[in-house]
């Protein structure tokens, strides 16, 4: 039976390690590694996803948990002692949208629960660190945050000129050395870094084959989007703010969600200077800005007062550009504004019909009652994500296109079989696809620093 949970005693432990990182932004911490404990690895394991698939030990989370204490128990001790070995993560290429495919990493189950561990800990200290302008993968911040900051900020400016920037493979092309770099400013605890070293040499393992890149994070790792954040944290965030904008003759903000990120000007001379700096700095810490796929964007607010031809939903700017699935235009609002809007991209919106098409072929010959309840979930999952405000048009679009391939396929359950529109009429009366949900209303970037600063 698994022992007591005490999150009250771990998040005191994580609240008096962010004390000090805050208190003492210039400390390197020497002792980290006895903050993880029994309590903090159950905390880990019960936070850690149970239905992924296996990694190279083959060991399910389930069979992980019939013998959970003497695991975590094990576990403890030879992270402790440094006799823990990082195994290496298995390496699966999953299809594209374009035909491609993409790689992922597997790691093993309690791989994944020390991982975790150690990154409640680190973040305890880099959360103290963090700019506000940064949203990937942090605790109490979101994507839809991201892009609510994103069209905060374009408002307030005016719109300007946008560099709009892509990282060639990013997480594959991070440098060790420099990471090992950053981290010693702040985490120089032994056992700590001893454990984060094996997971950058762990290694990958691939049709029974193992190789050892030399450059990367622990792929599919749950350390890896913090170990980016580090990264990127020096890379460009701190550069941004102490040696970009003491230099421009303008306002300039910057929004990042992981290797995601995209500069506003407010006056096109300084995008252009800071789009020709940009593939040095990136260069100097081993990284590629992608030539074809970064570009300036000018997005001035349009000076059109009259509503253009066509309709108030028209893009009235020189340029639109996309960031987190989403592309920005400008629109007029039916008072008569014009503003910032946020409809799905048009290669997400592709690449997702693509997705359910599959899919409703793949199993068109289950019943009905359940391709509708699965169905269901997907279209909730994209209207979570895709439901913000002023793209109620394309997630509406969206699900008349699940509606049209749902029909297609099971219309092909029997060889000769012919389902018009009447009789899919009469399947969708008793299992009707959820309607289009409202626009998400997120909380503003400014109200959820003021929650975080009451908070500490």
């Amino acid at each position: 039976m698994p022992g007591p949970l005490s999150p009250v005693s771990v998040s005191t432990k994580l609240h008096q390690i962010a004390d000090l990182a805050r208190k003492a932004p210039e400390l390197a911490f020497r002792s980290l590694a006895h903050h993880i404990d029994m309590d903090l690895l159950r905390l880990a394991y019960r936070d850690t996803r149970k239905s992924g698939a296996v990694g190279v030990d083959g060991q399910t989370a389930e069979a992980y948990a019939k013998d959970l204490e003497a695991n975590l128990a094990s576990l403890l001790s030879r992270f402790k002692s440094g006799s823990y070995r990082a195994p290496p993560v298995k390496r699966v290429h999953i299809p594209k949208g374009d035909g491609t495919t993409r790689p992922l990493g597997i790691p093993t189950f309690e791989d994944k629960v020390l991982q975790r561990a150690v990154a409640m800990v680190l973040n305890a200290v880099y959360e103290q660190d963090f700019l506000d302008f940064s949203y990937g993968f942090r605790p109490g911040r979101s994507a839809h945050q991201a892009l609510e900051r994103l069209r905060a900020d374009l408002m307030a400016m005016r719109g300007g000129t946008v560099v709009d920037v892509d990282i060639k493979a990013f997480f594959d092309t991070l440098v060790p050395s420099h990471l090992r770099a950053f981290l010693d400013q702040r985490v120089v605890d032994g056992v700590l870094r001893r454990a984060i070293d094996k997971w950058l040499k762990a290694g990958v393992l691939e049709d029974g084959k193992r190789s050892f890149p030399e450059l990367g994070t622990p792929q599919g790792g749950v350390i890896s989007p913090l170990l980016a954040n580090i990264y990127l944290h020096e890379v460009l965030d701190l550069w941004f703010v102490r040696e970009v904008r003491p230099l421009l003759a303008g306002r300039a903000e910057l929004v990042r969600y992981a290797d995601d990120f995209v500069i506003i000007f407010e006056r096109a001379e300084d995008a252009e200077r800071v789009m020709a700096a940009l593939p040095e700095r990136f260069a100097k810490f081993g990284l590629t800005i992608h030539p074809e796929k970064t570009r300036l964007v000018p997005f001035q607010r349009p000076s059109v007062k009259a509503p253009p031809p066509g309709g108030s939903d028209r893009v009235g700017s020189p340029g639109t550009f996309d960031l987190l699935g989403f592309t920005h235009y400008w629109r007029l609002s039916r008072r008569g504004y014009w503003v910032v809007s946020q409809k799905t991209a048009s290669k997400r919106f592709a690449r997702a019909v693509s997705r359910i098409d599959g899919w409703c072929r793949s199993n068109r010959h289950l019943p009905v009652a359940r391709q509708h309840k699965l169905l269901s979930k997907k279209l909730v999952g994209h209207y979570n994500y895709y439901g913000v405000r002023g793209n109620s048009r394309t997630i509406s679009c969206f699900r008349d296109q699940v509606q049209q391939s749902w029909k297609t396929w099971l219309s092909r359950r029997e060889q000769h079989a012919s389902l018009t529109w009447e009789k899919f009429g009469r399947i969708q009366k008793r299992y009707p696809l959820p309607l289009a949900r409202l626009p998400k209303r997120v909380t503003s970037p400014e109200r959820t620093q003021h929650t975080r600063s009451r908070m500490r």
